[in-house]
């Protein structure tokens, strides 16, 4: 046997051998988020009763971070206008919005110039004005420099009033009872610090007046796809990550913190485009080198409503800046991984974080490469390759499949026979050929990281239908 025979079939299995451990890890996780789900269900059958902990929620400051969001800023800000929770306030941050977002806010909300002390214990762009509505006294508005949406996030954390801050993308809407039940683990247990719910694609449902009157489809193939993706990665990724303390994504779209302890901790820095992941990492890391007990928590129903990319265009730079921020948030804080006080969150979450997300793109895309290469040459046995694809597929259908039905199962949110056979057969069609795009993206994003090109965030076009019934099936 020659080298190049030799260095054939080592790649061969090392690459099957690498398809095998991603699956794997990913029905690991399946089975811990089963579990936790039993129990989360378990313990909140009897919602619908009086709660031991009803009337002790602690204050909330609810910071909506817009940039361009006159499409859909009045109706988002209306839904959280309305939230069923006893005390909070909503902090609009203008990021120096270049379109109608201002001007939006003032005719629907009556704003007037509001003087008050702004202490600035984190960095931000400078603060042009604070409004308060004549409307709803629990709202304000801060209109200040453009900075980016974590210098946004801190000069709203600057602002705040209350010790828990939960920041909310200006695309969102929150169901009524989410603020609720995504606060119930800083009431559980008060090492909590920080605590995220399910995010979950509006397009096609219909909101009227801040409200979401019905849950539909959209008519849109890629927000389709999108619905089984965000179901996989928030069932499975992080639920099952929850019970061991190692949750190390909380959406930036819908998230709750404890303020003092973000702001010990220096805030979102503002030099990546992860802003949100890289600040709950860098926690527990602050937290496990330091000793100090924490906890940070995924919860399964608190539910946040946003528009998802219905262009190419769009899902790609998304996924780009995804990428990207993923690689900041884990080199930022290296000194998570295998420190001997990392927990969970440093010896498991962290590495399958860098073997399987990180540089996962750059070992998917060449093994389907070579792979399909070296059969074509025949290098690689036709054995060998169906075993390949087998794995690399089969195991992905499995996937998404059993996030499918146990989202169903659990919280049946779609709730038309048609609907779960329309994501039944999204399910499939994201396995071929979508998440190998997917991971072609994730790839140009690792690179763009690698050879330091300059990051942006790129504009997402909001069509808003899901806000005035369009779309709705």
């Amino acid at each position: 046997m020659n080298s190049m025979s030799e260095l054939a079939i080592g790649l061969q299995w090392f690459f099957m051998l690498y398809f095998i451990g991603i699956n794997c890890g990913y029905l690991m996780l399946n089975v811990l988020s089963l579990g936790s789900l039993k129990r989360y269900v378990e313990s909140h059958s009897l919602d619908d009763l009086p709660r031991s902990v009803s009337g002790f929620e602690p204050p909330v400051s609810v910071l909506v971070p817009a940039y361009n969001e006159e499409a859909t800023i009045g109706g988002s800000v209306r839904s959280m206008l309305q939230l069923n929770y006893p005390d909070y306030e909503v902090v609009v941050i203008n990021d120096g919005s270049k379109d109608g977002t201002m001007d939006a806010l003032r005719r629907e909300f009556a704003l007037v110039p509001f003087p008050e002390a702004y202490w600035q214990r984190l960095p931000a762009q400078p603060v042009r004005a604070i409004y308060r509505s004549t409307s709803h006294p629990s709202l304000r508005v801060i209109d200040k420099e453009n900075g980016g949406k974590a210098d946004a996030l801190n000069a709203g954390i600057n602002a705040a009033r209350y010790p828990l801050f939960c920041g909310v993308d200006a695309d969102s809407v929150l169901e009524r009872d989410s603020l609720k039940r995504v606060v119930e683990p800083f009431l559980e247990d008060p090492r909590t610090i920080a605590s995220g719910g399910t995010v979950r694609i509006a397009n096609g449902c219909t909101v009227d007046n801040g409200f979401l009157t019905s849950v539909g489809l959209p008519r849109n193939p890629l927000a389709l796809l999108q619905i089984v993706e965000y179901l996989r990665a928030f069932l499975f990724g992080r639920l099952g990550w929850s019970p061991l303390n190692a949750v190390l994504i909380i959406s930036g779209a819908f998230g709750i913190f404890r303020k003092d302890v973000v702001v010990a901790a220096g805030g979102y820095r503002r030099d990546t485009v992860g802003e949100d992941m890289e600040l709950v990492v860098r926690l527990h890391r602050l937290h496990r080198t330091r000793r100090i007990p924490y906890r940070i928590v995924f919860v399964p129903d608190p539910i946040c409503w946003t528009e998802a990319p219905e262009s190419l265009r769009v899902l790609k730079n998304q996924r780009v800046r995804w990428q990207r921020g993923l690689s900041e948030s884990l080199t930022m804080n290296l000194g998570l991984l295998f420190h001997p006080r990392g927990g969970a969150a440093g010896w498991l979450a962290f590495p399958f974080m860098v073997v399987f997300e990180w540089l996962g793109p750059l070992i998917e895309v060449a093994g389907y490469v070579f792979m399909i290469t070296a059969f074509i040459f025949g290098v690689v046995s036709t054995e060998a390759f169906i075993t390949f694809m087998l794995v690399a597929f089969g195991f992905g259908l499995v996937l998404s499949v059993s996030s499918l039905l146990l989202e169903e199962l659990s919280f049946h949110i779609y709730p038309k026979p048609h609907q779960i056979g329309v994501l039944l057969l999204m399910v499939i069609i994201e396995n071929f050929g979508y998440r190998q795009i997917n991971s072609l993206w994730r790839l140009w994003g690792l690179l763009l990281w690698m050879f330091r090109s300059k990051a942006r965030w790129g504009d997402m076009k909001r069509t808003a239908s899901w806000q005035s019934g369009g779309g709705a099936k």
